[in-house]
């Protein structure tokens, strides 16, 4: 599996970004301002992220994904892996990433891959987003925030 940059005659692969992120309106946002990677194997798409500065010290994992039916297979992983040592190489002492209070699987992945949980944003999804979102049968309310120091960890 090869993961790269997205090329700039490339068109963002709309469809893994919303299955992060229903909001078609806020992937367009942080696609302008940030790099996005896929991750490419027998020449598909099956994974992307997205990485947005949020001040010169700290870059954001603002959205990850990886296609149905490709899941569980440690391609999340090799994505969030890939963002912390590009992070690091482009200069960054920390990177920060959000999600569900509902993403169960998301939570347990990003605290593997080594991020602390630093808060929460109460109710920023039912602000947010006009629809309203279930994942695991859970109703998706609040953003848990994590974060890691890219100069404590090697």
């Amino acid at each position: 599996m090869e993961i790269r940059k997205l090329r700039s005659n490339e068109t963002p692969p709309m469809d893994l970004l919303l299955l992060a992120d229903p909001s078609r309106k806020m992937i367009e946002e942080y696609l302008t301002s940030g790099h996005c990677y896929v991750a490419i194997m027998e020449k598909v798409m099956m994974g992307v992220y997205v990485t947005t500065e949020t001040n010169p010290e700290t870059v954001e994992i603002a959205n990850i994904a990886v296609m149905y039916g490709k899941q569980g297979r440690g391609i999340g992983k090799k994505l969030v892996k890939h963002a912390i040592n590009n992070a690091r190489t482009r200069g960054f002492t920390k990177i920060e990433i959000g999600t569900g209070n509902s993403s169960i699987g998301q939570l347990a992945l990003y605290q593997k891959c080594g991020f602390r949980i630093v808060g929460i944003l109460k109710d920023f999804f039912t602000k947010n987003y006009p629809e309203k979102i279930i994942e695991n049968g859970i109703v998706c309310r609040d953003m848990i925030r994590l974060e890691m120091d890219l100069r404590a960890v090697k």
